[in-house]
C-alpha cells in the first residue's frame, strides 16, 4: 500500500483562478467563495473518504511583483494573492472529520520558534493529534521584507537557519517531561515544576529560554514536512522530516530520490521507514481514457497560449526568489545566454526547468515546460490506478501528493472514482488504523 496527500496550493487550489481556464471564464464558484468555510470542509470530508493521509496547505506571505517589476500580473490574474493564513483552517477542517491530517505551512522567517511551537502544540490539542507543519524557508525578498529583513538570506544559509529553528521548536515541545502534569483536584496540584524545564537555547540564528507555556499535545513533537530537493533540503528532510514532498518526472527518478533520502536518514541514525516521501503529480482523470487524453491534449495546447506562457514566466520569476525578471528577457534569448546564477530561490526547481535545454530559447522552454509533472497519470480511474501501482512498485513507495484544482468535481473524481479503484487493487488503506497523523503515516 502507499500513502496519499493533497496539495492545496496557489493557482491549483481553492483560488479565484485556475491555470486551465486562463483569465476566464472561471468554472464553479471558487472565485466567489474560495475564502469561505464550506469548500474547505467539503474537501476534508471527501479526501478522508478517499483514505488520504493529509492535506498540505501551501502559503506565501506577500504580493509578488518581480515579474515585469510590477504586481499587475499577480493581482490581475490572482497569482499567489489573495491568500488567507492557513493556520485557522486547521481546526475548521478537522472539526468535521475524524482521521485525515492537516499540514499548514509555516515559514522559519515569519514565525519565531516559540510562537510556532506554541501555535502548533495548541493545534495538536485542538485536532487531537492530526496536525503537521510544513516547514519552509520562504523564497523571495518580498516575503523577507514583510518580516523585517532588507533582503532574504542566501539559499544554503536559509536551510541552516531552518534546521536550527526545528531544533528550538522540538526542544520547546519537549520542555515538559512525561509525568509533569499531575492535575490532581484533591491536592490542588496541576504540575510538578521540577519536570518543566527551560531549554536555554543559544544558536547562530535564535535564542530562546523556554519552557513552553502549554502542555505537550497528543503527538508531543508535531510531525515535520518539507519540500526542498537541493542538497541542504535533503539534509533537512533526512534529519527531521516525517514526510517529504518531491517533484520527479518518472518512477525511476522517484526510486533514486527515495533511496537517497532513506540512505541519508539511516546515516543520521534515524529509521528510514519514519520518512514518507510523497511525489507530487498532476493527473488528468476523466470517466474514460479517451476523455482524459482529450483533456490532456487540450491542456498541452493551452500551455502554448500567451496566457499560459505569461504564467510560466511569472512563476519562473517568483521561483528564482524574485532575483530574475523573466518578463524583462527577450523570449528569443537562448537559455545559455541567461544568467541563472543570480537566483536565490528554489534552486532545484529552476534547474529542472532549464537543465539540458541550454540551446533552446526562453520562448521554447516556457511553451513546453511545467514545474509539476503528471508522471504519466492520464486516463480513467481504472487506468490511473494501474499506473500508480506500477510507479510505486518500481519506486518502492511511499506515495503521491496530488496537485489539482480544488473543485468539487475533481474531489468527487478522486474520492468516488479513483479511490475505489485503488482500494480494489489493495493499494490504499481501507480504513484508518491510527488516531494521529504520525501513526497513520507509520501504519505501512
Amino acid at each position: 500500500m502507499f500513502h496519499m496527500g493533497w496539495f492545496l496550493g496557489d493557482g491549483f487550489g481553492i483560488h479565484p483562478w485556475s491555470p486551465t481556464n486562463g483569465d476566464g471564464p472561471w468554472t464553479g464558484t471558487n472565485h466567489l467563495d474560495w475564502m469561505k468555510p464550506d469548500i474547505h470542509v467539503d474537501m476534508a470530508k471527501s479526501l478522508e473518504r478517499a483514505g488520504f493521509d493529509y492535506i498540505l496547505i501551501e502559503d506565501t506571505s506577500m504580493v509578488e511583483d518581480s515579474y515585469n517589476n510590477s504586481a499587475e500580473t499577480s493581482l490581475r490574474r490572482g497569482f499567489m494573492a489573495p491568500k488567507n493564513d492557513p493556520l485557522p483552517l486547521v481546526p475548521l477542517m478537522t472539526q468535521q472529520t475524524k482521521h485525515i491530517g492537516i499540514i499548514p505551512t509555516v515559514s522559519t522567517i515569519q514565525y519565531p520558534p516559540f510562537l510556532a511551537a506554541r501555535a502548533f502544540t495548541t493545534l495538536d490539542h485542538l485536532t487531537e493529534g492530526r496536525v503537521g507543519m510544513n516547514v519552509v524557508t520562504s523564497v523571495t525578498d518580498r516575503v523577507a521584507q514583510n518580516f523585517g529583513y532588507e533582503r532574504h538570506l542566501e539559499h544554503d544559509e536559509r536551510y541552516e537557519m531552518a534546521m536550527e529553528w526545528i531544533d528550538v521548536v522540538k526542544a520547546l515541545q519537549n520542555s515538559w517531561e512525561d509525568g509533569a502534569v499531575i492535575a490532581d483536584p484533591y491536592s490542588g496540584v496541576y504540575a510538578d515544576h521540577t519536570k518543566v524545564n527551560p531549554i536555554e537555547f543559544v544558536g547562530k540564528f535564535f535564542k530562546c529560554r523556554g519552557p513552553l507555556n502549554t502542555i505537550p499535545g497528543p503527538q508531543r513533537e508535531v510531525p515535520v514536512c518539507s519540500a526542498g530537493s537541493s542538497e541542504p533540503g535533503r539534509v533537512l528532510a533526512a534529519n527531521y522530516d516525517d514526510t517529504q514532498i518531491a517533484i520527479v518526472k518518472d518512477a525511476a527518478a522517484a526510486k533514486a530520490y527515495r533511496e537517497d533520502i532513506r540512505a541519508r536518514a539511516a546515516a543520521a541514525g534515524r529509521n528510514p521507514d519514519h520518512i514518507k516521501v510523497l511525489f507530487i503529480a498532476t493527473p488528468t482523470i476523466a470517466a474514460t481514457d479517451a476523455e482524459a487524453h482529450a483533456a490532456y491534449e487540450a491542456a498541452q495546447a493551452f500551455r502554448k497560449t500567451d496566457k499560459a506562457i505569461e504564467y510560466n514566466l511569472w512563476n519562473m520569476s517568483y521561483t528564482s526568489g524574485g532575483r530574475i525578471d523573466f518578463g524583462a528577457i527577450d523570449p528569443d534569448t537562448k537559455v545559455s545566454d541567461i544568467d541563472l546564477s543570480k537566483q536565490n530561490g528554489e534552486y532545484t526547481s529552476i534547474a529542472g526547468l532549464f537543465e539540458g535545454r541550454e540551446d533552446e530559447t526562453l520562448r521554447e522552454v516556457v511553451a513546453s515546460s511545467f514545474q509539476v509533472k503528471d508522471m504519466g497519470l492520464v486516463g480513467s480511474p481504472s487506468t490511473i490506478a494501474d499506473k500508480m501501482g506500477e510507479i510505486m512498485e518500481e519506486a518502492g513507495g511511499d506515495g503521491f501528493l496530488f496537485y489539482l484544482p480544488t473543485t468539487r468535481m475533481n474531489l468527487a473524481m478522486i474520492s468516488d472514482g479513483l479511490a475505489p479503484e485503488l482500494r480494489r487493487r489493495g493499494l490504499i488503506r481501507e480504513e484508518y488504523t491510527g488516531s494521529t497523523l504520525r501513526e497513520n503515516l507509520r501504519a505501512f
